[in-house]
């Protein structure tokens, strides 16, 4: 039995050149790599030549793999490949359950090392031009999944009503409406909303607006997943606003 080792890879926000150079290290070190079905095929590039690359991802609306599917491939590799490399889109350990992979492999006895990456998080509304702080109008931020395993909106979600700050709502764009209506109870409809759609890479588009009329601007332009929202007055910081209808 082949004495085995897993690193776990952020990819990053989608972008190839903001993986860390330790990530591509590993990349090029590894026997094996299971990557997100983001992940840009730039990236895999870097693999060695006679690489195993296995696509693992789940993505919304195409074919996925459950995580129990994503850890047996792993126990089935790990006998006979010293290196396996996981890897995962943005950071392993925001909202991507690669801590329940680390904790897998490890009760196989496999020595693990994570190699943390780049969230979408912070650095899509950055290269948007939004700061998720600002001195004047943000001193904090928030980062919630839009939704629950049962499809609800997500306790955490309720409850940053009460709270200050920049709301970065992840995997939210199908519960669009719902999350306007509950910021809308709360707060003024002229609050800045943005949605900044497939991050980093060439097709990035910024939709932005307020409370009231971000519903109607996200149909016209037909917005479509990976998206992130960010909620506050930080997106009238803004300049050279991309707006769709009116």
């Amino acid at each position: 039995m082949t004495l085995s080792r897993l690193t776990l890879v952020g990819a990053g926000p989608g972008d190839p050149g903001l993986i860390t150079l330790k990530g591509y290290q590993a990349i090029a070190e590894a026997d094996v790599i299971l990557y997100d079905a983001l992940v840009d095929p730039e990236v895999l590039k870097h693999a060695r030549p006679h690489a195993i690359l296995e696509c693992v991802g789940k993505r919304a609306g195409g074919p996925s793999w459950e995580q129990e599917a994503i850890h047996n491939r792993i126990a089935e590799l790990a006998p006979h490949h010293e290196h396996i490399v996981r890897l995962k889109g943005g950071d392993p350990f925001v909202f991507g359950r690669g801590f329940e992979e680390v904790e897998f492999a490890r009760t196989l006895g496999i020595t693990v090392m994570v190699i943390p990456g780049v969230t979408s998080a912070t650095s899509v509304p950055a290269l948007a031009g939004i700061p998720v702080t600002h001195r004047e109008v943000s001193r904090s931020f928030q980062v919630i999944t839009a939704s629950t395993n049962n499809g609800l909106l997500s306790e955490d979600l309720l409850k940053s009503t009460a709270l200050p700050g920049t709301k970065i709502i992840l995997m939210g764009l199908s519960k669009l409406k719902e999350i306007v209506d509950l910021y809308l109870k709360h707060f003024s409809g002229s609050l800045g909303i943005a949605i900044l759609e497939k991050g980093s890479s060439s097709e990035q588009r910024t939709i932005s607006g307020t409370l009231e009329n971000i519903v109607h601007r996200a149909q016209l332009a037909q917005v479509k997943a990976p998206a992130i929202i960010i909620v506050g007055e930080v997106v009238h910081l803004l300049k050279n606003q991309t707006v769709y209808g009116s």
